[in-house]
């Protein structure tokens, strides 16, 4: 993250929108770039590298889910999405686009600025060094030092979101932690009772690092509990152990 002020990138074809916003972030301290159009918040959000940016979906020309994914092309900046739209598959494709979180309009500002402040505290607990530099499980292998994630040798595309989860799942490899668990480590306070945000992100984690999703063999669902990440190595510890009972 930039010394000094945070940089936010706030991306609407509204121009009187934008500088409502913009005025809000300014009085919070924040320094506040702005685009109208997709292709402008493409080119600062390369040219610039902001802190953060919020994203309309709604908007001519190119729209914010594919200017979210062209961003993800080059960066993992924080993507907040403002959306009009309250159906849940719109929220789920800019999520699965590399979104990290939406914020749906109309919304005070108070609402706003909490979810930026959520999300650059994500960033900061991201970038603290790990107890140790790696994790490794079969053909899996955590980076924490470089934040990168390797399945099968290639290197995983995870957004900043996934990234953490997955993060928090194998630092605590064999212990099933609960959605509200997960919500508040890895989205952060405000996230209460959003246990659909921790689904999506492991359908779309198992989706990139489990070679058969279906039948996940790391990130496991324990019914009516939570998720907990098995390495292999348990996992056939314990189909023998179950096996040796039934013997």
């Amino acid at each position: 993250m930039h010394k000094g002020k945070v940089r936010i990138l706030v991306v609407d074809d509204e121009p009187r929108y934008v500088r409502a916003v913009q005025v809000n972030l300014e009085a919070s301290g924040y320094q506040v770039l702005t685009a109208l159009d997709g292709q402008t918040a493409i080119e600062l959000a390369a040219g610039e590298a902001p802190d953060l940016i919020l994203l309309d979906i709604r908007m001519p020309g190119l729209d914010g889910y594919e200017v979210c994914q062209r961003i993800r092309e080059f960066s993992t900046v924080p993507i907040i999405m403002l959306t009009a739209l309250a159906e849940d598959a719109d929220k789920v494709r800019g999520l699965d686009m590399g979104a990290d979180d939406y914020v749906t309009k109309p919304f005070s500002a108070d609402e706003l600025l909490a979810r930026v402040r959520a999300a650059l505290r994500r960033v900061e607990l991201s970038e603290r060094p790990a107890p140790h530099p790696t994790f490794r499980a079969g053909d899996l292998l955590v980076d924490f030092v470089q934040q990168r994630v390797f399945a099968c040798g290639q290197e995983v595309d995870l957004t900043p979101t996934e990234y953490r989860l997955l993060c928090e799942l194998v630092k605590q490899a064999g212990r099933v932690l609960v959605p509200e668990y997960l919500l508040e480590k890895v989205w952060g306070v405000g996230y209460e009772g959003e246990n659909h945000l921790v689904w999506q992100a492991i359908h779309r984690l198992r989706r990139k690092i489990e070679p058969d999703p279906r039948n996940p063999q790391y990130i496991k669902t324990r019914p009516g509990l939570g998720y907990v990440f098995v390495p292999p190595e348990q996992g056939t510890a314990a189909q023998e152990r179950a096996q040796n009972r039934t013997a």
